[in-house]
């Protein structure tokens, strides 16, 4: 018996989420447990599995469309479910669940392979592209590559498609926008310009942070390019968190010199290799046991004690920022720490991770050492209580017992949440951290 999917809810309190692609081609079997479908939260990629065996019989929403929680998206069943059950369905779902047309509605596991549909009898025709609406002649293109196309300036009638029966795709019109930049624009050398965001996970071009490149007017000095959906999600949960937080801040310097040493002697080994993230990770762990009142959530009504340590690392990707969260670093090995981390840093740059990958936590850590910056500041996530922001390794002049010596400093700034954490227990948390950096031995304990 044919039967509806439904757009699910991929994250808590998720009103909406896009339907990025069909992983699957129409009437090809798969099996329970199968990703069908891969759906796009603000924060992640998320693919949803099939619960049983089946077939996809009819598609009701195309990739690239922002879609209800709820909503019909397609009909599976079995392969041999007659037609007229299936457009039976269909019809009983109402207009708002109408099939995709043939013009765009391509199914497939791979975007290089699409899987041209034709449309149902007792359908309409498929919908005309602006290009056609005008008189001239058809433009066959995907809703993904006509927005990209809108947002860039880009003449449909003039891109060649190479999707099937000369379809054009995403990829189509980035490229165009690449040959359409001015001869004013230029770009620094091995990078490719932005593509205007239109919601939609990119499976194209990367995005590098620089102006797009689609057609300024004459003379123009910058060019507009709309916010995606996870950065207009980033400025809005960090306005919030300014807006609504009470901040205040720690500031201190580690010796890191016998930290370093560790690092070195536990990578002279075989394995897993570690970073210095990696030992700052465990160390936070080992001070949240040492003060436990740091390793909390705030809420309205209550503030939440946690027995576990579960840490946050934020990843930047092209997207933006993502916070991870690495569960139980306490239980974990140091090795297991560093594997962890580096999978969920991976998937992040390729937005595979799942929303729940992306959820609690009571401190998150922040480091912009790599990038050669002494010390910062950072922004609170809540509901987490606090945010550790981490520098470089410098060269200092130290002083022991009067005499001056030299020593590798790691600067280290705390931002913590005022409502749910005192001055004293941050202070005394602090002085737990570089403790446990300045003495290494007790990370492995």
């Amino acid at each position: 018996m044919a039967e509806t999917l439904r757009m699910p809810e991929v994250a808590a309190n998720t009103a909406e989420a896009l339907l990025a692609s069909w992983n699957v081609g129409l009437n090809t079997p798969y099996a329970a447990g199968d990703p069908i479908v891969t759906v796009e939260t603000e924060k992640a990629v998320v693919e949803v599995e099939a619960e049983k065996d089946g077939v996809l019989l009819r598609l009701l929403v195309e990739a690239g469309t922002t879609v209800t929680v709820g909503t019909p998206i397609a009909v599976w069943g079995a392969a041999d479910e007659p037609a007229s059950e299936v457009d039976a369905l269909v019809a009983s779902l109402g207009t708002g669940a109408a099939p995709a047309t043939a013009s765009s509605a391509s199914v497939t596991a791979s975007a290089s392979a699409p899987q041209e549909r034709a449309t149902p009898a007792g359908t309409n025709a498929p919908a005309p592209t602006e290009a056609a609406r005008d008189g001239s002649e058809r433009v066959f293109a995907s809703p993904l590559a006509r927005r990209l196309a809108r947002a860039s300036g880009i003449d449909l009638r003039a891109v060649v498609g190479t999707g099937p029966h000369g379809r054009i795709r995403r990829s189509d019109v980035e490229a165009a926008v690449v040959r359409s930049a001015g001869p004013g624009e230029t770009l620094p050398e091995g990078t490719t310009p932005a593509i205007p965001s239109t919601g939609v996970a990119s499976t194209g071009v990367p995005s590098t942070g620089v102006p797009s490149a689609g057609a300024p007017a004459a003379g123009a000095r910058f060019v507009d390019v709309p916010n995606s959906r996870m950065r207009g999600a980033i400025a809005r949960r960090l306005t919030e968190s300014k807006q609504n937080t009470p901040h205040f801040y720690l500031r201190a310097g580690a010796r890191v010199d016998a930290l370093l040493e560790l690092r070195q002697q536990i990578n002279a080994g075989q394995g897993v290799k570690v970073s210095i993230n990696d030992l700052l990770v465990k160390a936070i762990a080992s001070a949240h046991v040492s003060v436990p009142a740091m390793n909390v959530q705030w809420n309205d009504t209550s503030i939440r004690h946690f027995s576990g340590v579960d840490i946050a690392v934020a990843v930047a990707t092209d997207g933006g920022l993502v916070t991870p969260v690495v569960r139980d670093v306490g239980s974990l090995s140091m090795s297991a720490v560093a594997t962890a981390t580096k999978d969920l840093i991976a998937r992040a740059k390729e937005r595979r991770l799942r929303q729940d990958e992306l959820e609690g936590g009571t401190i998150s850590i922040t480091n912009l050492g790599m990038y050669g910056t002494e010390d910062f500041a950072a922004i609170i996530n809540p509901p987490q209580a606090a945010i550790l922001a981490v520098g470089a390794v410098r060269q200092e002049a130290v002083v022991d017992d009067g005499a001056i010596g030299i020593a590798s400093v790691l600067r280290l700034t705390l931002a913590v949440d005022h409502r749910s954490v005192d001055g004293a227990t941050a202070a005394q948390w602090m002085t737990a951290l570089v403790e446990v950096l300045e003495h290494p031995l007790r990370i492995l304990l």
